[in-house]
Order: structure tokens, then sequence, then C-alpha cells
């Protein structure tokens, strides 16, 4: 009786079997083997599980080494191969629709499966185990010598040159690489830039500019074309400083110690006509000056302190100052602020300190009880005056500053009783 317990399900024929008969059964052996080496194709079903089974002795598609899976899958699908003791190689194709992953098994047990997904080619082993029987990737981890792909290379995992100084090459002719140093540096090359191994990005180009671009308009460029008169930035001999000098050497800006910064010959042109603003020290170093172009000076800062506009003051909003309390003191401290508010409850004399020439202000006096009231030399102020705000009430009293010394320079007026 015939057995069909070879790899290929082909008819085994016992001695004396079929006589008259065996050159039919040997054709039909030799002709499943010629199916065997070519390809055959099965369309799925739209379900989760499939089974693909050879066999015995007859055609069928699966018997071919190559297998082309069809159909359209709206779910993975989970194909078994029978029977599970055959043993065999096989190329499989998942040239279903759907995006769907197909599953290749062996046997009815939970034995390994190898996933393939749709489009996708992989080559597997059956190890004929039976109900236990396990399905392997044969190319799961494949060893050549050289490889060439002649179309796009994709790859879902990690991508290892194992060897130092290794070399990536692109381009028909290979003229761009990316090549490793042998450590942990990377160059770049046929390009201006490369990695070191201590991590330091060098773009080294005096043939080309270096732009950087947001959506195609500069941001930051540097034009190194090698002519004189472009901007380089790079660290002074003291490696805390930083110097952006001119191509030719010419130091156009410095920033001491990571904090001072140092505007090289001592002003910052904010442009170059004749009514542009100029920033630059006073001969002493802790004064500023802003100028026009042609040395008029604008508005000068002095030792950080005061500040002098040389002309017109225009504000658009409101503008306040700070209002001291000088209660119980008939003494004005100019230095502190312009307008002042005091209450007298003693017998006082209106005195000011610290004046200068021009300064103006406001006084809010209140008079708590007939307290008498005179001014001290430097203030020129009505007779009448006094005697009006040495009564009890609230009055508003105006100063002006004439001179910075001297009697009767401080100008005093007041308004009558406001209560």
């Amino acid at each position: 009786m015939p057995t069909f317990v070879n790899n290929l399900r082909l008819k085994e024929m016992a001695t004396g079997e079929e006589t008259g008969t065996w050159g039919t059964s040997t054709n039909a052996n030799l002709e499943l083997i010629a199916d065997a080496l070519g390809f055959g194709t099965e369309a799925l079903s739209d379900a989760s599980t499939h089974t693909t089974t050879v066999l015995d002795g007859g055609a069928d598609p699966a018997r071919a080494i190559y297998q082309i899976y069809t159909g359209t899958l709206s779910q993975a699908c989970t194909i078994t191969i029978a029977p599970d003791d055959m043993k065999r190689v096989h190329i499989i194709k998942n040239g279903t629709s759907g995006s769907q992953n197909i599953l290749i098994k062996q046997g009815s047990g939970g034995g390994a499966a190898v996933t393939i997904p749709s489009g996708d080619t992989k080559v597997v082993s059956l190890d004929g185990g039976g109900s236990s029987a396990i399905v392997t990737d044969v190319f799961a981890s494949l060893s050549v010598v050289d490889l060439k792909v002649e179309d796009d290379l994709t790859v879902s995992d990690d991508l290892l040159l194992s060897s130092d100084s290794s070399v990536i090459s692109m381009g028909a002719d290979a003229d761009a690489t990316l090549t490793h140093d042998g450590t942990t540096g990377l160059t770049i090359a046929a390009t201006p830039i490369s990695i070191d191994s201590t991590g330091e990005l060098h773009l080294n180009s005096t043939t080309g500019d270096i732009k950087l671009q947001d959506g195609g308009t500069d941001q930051i460029a540097f034009d190194l074309d090698g002519t004189a008169g472009e901007v380089i930035m790079k660290p002074a001999v003291d490696s805390d400083d930083l110097v952006i000098s001119q191509f030719d050497g010419t130091e156009v800006i410095r920033v001491e110690d990571n904090a001072s910064l140092g505007l090289v010959g001592n002003k910052l042109n904010i442009a170059d006509s004749s009514s542009d603003v100029i920033i630059k020290p006073l001969t002493d170093a802790k004064d500023i000056i802003f100028q026009q172009f042609d040395g008029t000076a604008v508005m000068t800062v002095e030792d950080n302190v005061s500040l002098a506009i040389n002309n017109d003051i225009t504000v658009a909003g409101r503008a306040s100052g700070h209002v001291h309390d000088n209660t119980n003191s008939f003494t004005f401290d100019l230095s502190v602020a312009n307008d002042f508010k005091t209450t007298s409850n003693t017998g006082s004399t209106i005195t000011f300190s610290n004046v200068v020439a021009g300064q103006s202000g406001n006084i809010m006096l209140v008079n708590g009880g007939n307290h008498a009231i005179i001014g001290h030399a430097s203030v020129a102020v009505n007779a009448d005056v006094l005697s009006t705000i040495s009564a009890t009430g609230t009055y508003h009293l105006a100063y002006f500053v004439t001179a910075a010394s001297g009697d009767n320079t401080i100008l005093v007026s007041a308004s009558a009783a406001l209560t």
C-alpha cells in the first residue's frame, strides 16, 4: 500500500505495487516535484484563521516553494500549514489587501509563528514537530559579505555599522560620505560640517555661506567667501571672552568674562546717517552719552544716577512722580523727591536741602493747629503767605529753585486754605 510520509507528500509505492500503472504514478510524482519548485497563489477569506494543506499525491497551490496569499482582510489572519509532520522551507508573500498581518504556523498547539506584514515576503522553515511544531523566520539573523539593494531599503529597527571607521556613501559617485572617526566622532565629507570625538560641531567653510533659515528667509547668516569686512565670532585669547570681529581681524564687539560687553571703538552706531543715534561713554567712564551722528548730544546719563535730556520730552500717556511723606518735618530733601506732603504740629521753618537749579515741585501742607511757619533765608516767600499758612488748614505750596545756593533763591507760593 503506498504511503505519503515525505516532505512533498509524494506517493511512495511498495515493491511490486501498481503493476502496469507504475509509470503513471511516477510521472505524477515528477509533476508534483516540478510544482514544488514553482509558485502558487491562494486566496484568503476575511477570517482570523485559515488552514493550507499540502495534499497527499495531488496537485495543490500550497505545494509550491513560493506561496502568495491574496484576498482582502479586515483583521490579522493566522495560517496553519498542514500536515504538521512535514518539514520544508517556504517563501511566503503577504499579497493581501487591507494592511493586515498574516501569521504562519504549523500544528494545532501553541508553537512559534512568524508574522508577515502586508506587502512583505519572508522565508520560513517548518520543523514538522507535530502539534507543537515551530515555524522559524530563516533570515531573522542574516549574515552576508556584501548586500546590494537595487531600490529603497527600509529598516524597522536599529541599523548598526559595527566596524570602526565605517563609512556611509551617498550619490552616484559616492561623493558625499558619513565617516566614523574610530572613536565617537563623525565627519560629513563634501560639506563644511564635522563632529569630533568630544561632540563639538565644526563648520569649516571658507568658500561659501553658512545660513540658518526660516522658510527660506535668512535668520542667521555668515558669508564666508574669504573677503574682508565680513563678521566672525570667535573666543579671545582669554577663554572667558568672546570677540566678534571682521574677517580681517578688526574687533567689533567683545564680551569679557561672560559678563561685560565692550563696544570696540567706544561707541555703538545704530545706523550711519546724519540723524541717527550713537551711544558711547563720556570722558568719565561712569557716564554715557546718546548723541546724533553729527555729535549733537541728545541725552546724558551721569554716574549711573542722573539723567540729562537736552531737548523736549513728550509723554503719550501719563507721567507721575514719587510723593514723599515728610510728616512733622519742614526740611524738604530735593534729592529724594519733587513732591511732598507734611503735617505741622509745632512751629516750623520751611527749609530745602540738596537743591538743584531749575528744580520745581509741590507741597501739601496740613497745619494742625495755628502753628507759626516761617521761611529759611534761602526761601523767598511773601509775609502774607506765611501769615496765611500759619493758620489751621490744608494748603498747596509750589516752589521753584532759581539757583543751587544763596538767600532768596527758592521761590515759594501758597494757596488759600483749602479746608
